[in-house]
């Protein structure tokens, strides 16, 4: 028998003994091609679902460009719902001059606006009063955000005033941010970034702080760092650029000093949710100049 066994072993012919070696090494090798194609798949499949994903986070995280209704103070407002309309914009702050409580605007002005902007589509999130000096500015404010359909309402108050406003205010549930300002030869009560937190210290959420970042240059403070600091109580941002410190100057966003990219780098770091309303405080005609700060602003957004 073992003769037999070894013979039978090498009397395989070799022919046979090469067609198997080459079917052994054609396996091998369909098994490395199949191998090396099913990593290819998987890492093309981990990718596109990455980038699946990838692509809501960054949809979801787009800033809210709007506008800040000051910029078309010299437009009626069906001549400024027109341009709104033509720029796409879907939620603004009122601060037309007329609507400011210095004012003494009427609750029909207030009612007349709701009514062209609700049949524009355009909300009006915030309503900008100016200064809360006493309860009668308080409760007016209170109405005519409630009138407008705003959430927030965006002002500056100094003292005793704003402990009534953040309980009030959280009563109706809405917010309020105090606005930082920049007045040529004057000290204004709020202009840099720690002063408006100094008044913050002690009250509730309810009051934040709205960050003029081109107030902020006027003032001389960096306006990037200036929406860093506020970041944990900020609620919303006026978008807008100036030429120089110690001026009032409009410029175009991204021409001037207020370091407009880096600003909206920063909101988007915080994941800013709130309105960023583009202003542009200027005389005369504006409409080519919103459609620029505009397509700039949304670039950025």
């Amino acid at each position: 028998m073992g003769d037999g066994v070894g013979k039978c072993r090498c009397d395989i012919p070799s022919a046979a003994r090469k067609l198997a070696w080459r079917k052994s090494k054609t396996a091998r090798g369909s098994l490395i091609r199949e191998e090396a194609i099913t990593r290819r798949c998987f890492v093309k499949t981990v990718a596109g679902c990455l980038a699946a994903t990838a692509l809501p986070l960054r949809a979801a995280t787009k800033l809210n460009v709007g506008i800040g209704t000051y910029s078309y103070h010299n437009l009626s407002m069906d001549e400024m719902i027109v341009q709104l309309k033509a720029l796409r914009v879907g939620e603004i702050e009122m601060s037309r001059g007329e609507f400011m409580l210095m004012n003494h605007p009427t609750e029909e002005l207030f009612r007349s606006a709701r009514t062209k902007l609700d049949r524009a589509g355009i909300r009006c999130v915030s309503y900008y009063t100016a200064t809360i000096k006493e309860d009668q500015d308080l409760e007016n404010a209170v109405r005519f955000a409630r009138l407008l359909g705003s959430s927030n309402v965006t002002g500056d108050a100094t003292g005793s005033i704003l402990n009534r406003i953040d309980r009030r205010f959280t009563k109706e549930r809405l917010t309020f941010g105090i606005h930082n300002h920049y007045f040529k030869g004057e000290k204004f009560a709020y202009e840099s970034p720690e002063d408006v937190l100094s008044a913050l210290a002690g009250l509730s959420k309810t009051v934040g702080a709205t960050a003029d970042v081109g107030h902020f240059a006027s003032c001389g403070h960096d306006p990037v760092d200036a929406v860093r600091k506020l970041g944990p109580r900020l609620i919303l941002v006026h978008l807008k650029d100036i030429q120089a410190v110690d001026g009032e100057v409009n410029v175009l966003l991204g021409t001037g000093i207020s370091k407009i990219p880096a600003v909206m780098q920063e909101l988007h770091r915080q994941n800013f949710a709130g309105l960023v309303a583009v202003e542009y405080e200027k005389d005369g005609d504006v409409n080519d100049d919103m459609r620029q700060d505009m397509e700039f602003a949304r670039r950025l957004a």
